[in-house]
């Protein structure tokens, strides 16, 4: 894997060890103006790696220095999440920069293929678990909605990386209507922040149930929390509870 490297001066010490991998779209009208951005010392953002549709891979910023890719977030009860993390921008225009025909921009095949190589990589020398890998829209879901409805989780998740239960079609939802409590303990099993149930809501739908994003929780949204909510307590080994 080859990566190119374009230093940014955006960036500080790491206050703790990676946990997480965020990842990103870039929602800017080129590749070449978000790289310009990152590395701009007036904006004061920045990221690790960037990945262009082409799969080119470009490093910012050190793995063990502090970039400033997440903002004001929090997931699991832990905040500072931009020294909790190494974040991937990827090349794609987003909500704010459709593509020529209407809709969402596609992640071309060799970007996808790219980024897991990437995170790939990332994960296994940081030891982040399944769990570790977020969408920024998951840290702060009241802010972004980045990497968008139309990122391939699923190809991630068959690729070893992160989750992906198969939805349960069919399955019955025994929850009450007005059961939340219950639905507040699910959403941070995950570990979305509750500040903002709807925007948790909309951020959890925008990853697990892209088709049907509300911010409502409806039967199937219901049926479909218990069983992610599920799938990560089972793979924090039973607890939810954050390491700090």
């Amino acid at each position: 894997m080859q990566i190119e490297d374009a230093p940014s001066p955006n960036f500080d010490d790491r206050k703790h060890p990676v946990t997480l991998l965020v990842l990103h779209y870039t929602g800017m009208e080129s590749g070449d103006a978000a790289l310009a951005r990152m590395r701009d010392p007036e904006a004061k953002v920045s990221a690790h790696y960037m990945v262009w549709e082409d799969g080119r891979i470009v490093r910012l910023v050190a793995e063990n220095d502090r970039a400033w890719h997440a903002g004001v977030s929090r997931w699991q009860g832990l905040e500072d999440l931009n020294s909790r993390s190494i974040g991937i921008e990827i090349v794609n225009g987003g909500h704010d920069y459709p593509a020529p025909g209407g809709g969402l921009p596609p992640y071309p095949d060799a970007q996808i293929s790219a980024v897991i190589a990437l995170a790939r990589e990332i994960m296994a020398h940081h030891d982040i678990p399944p769990t570790g890998l977020v969408a920024h829209s998951d840290i702060a879901p009241a802010r972004k909605i980045d990497p968008g409805e139309h990122f391939p989780w699923q190809r991630l998740a068959k690729a070893g990386l992160g989750l992906w239960p198969q939805p349960e079609t069919g399955a019955s939802c025994v929850w009450s209507g007005g059961d939340t409590s219950r639905l507040n303990t699910q959403l941070a099993a995950i570990g979305y922040d509750l500040a903002d149930i709807p925007a948790a809501l909309r951020a959890f739908q925008r990853r697990w149930m892209p088709a049907a994003i509300t911010g409502f929780a409806d039967a199937d949204t219901l049926r479909r929390l218990a069983q992610i909510a599920g799938a990560y307590t089972s793979a924090a080994g039973g607890s939810s509870s954050p390491q700090a």
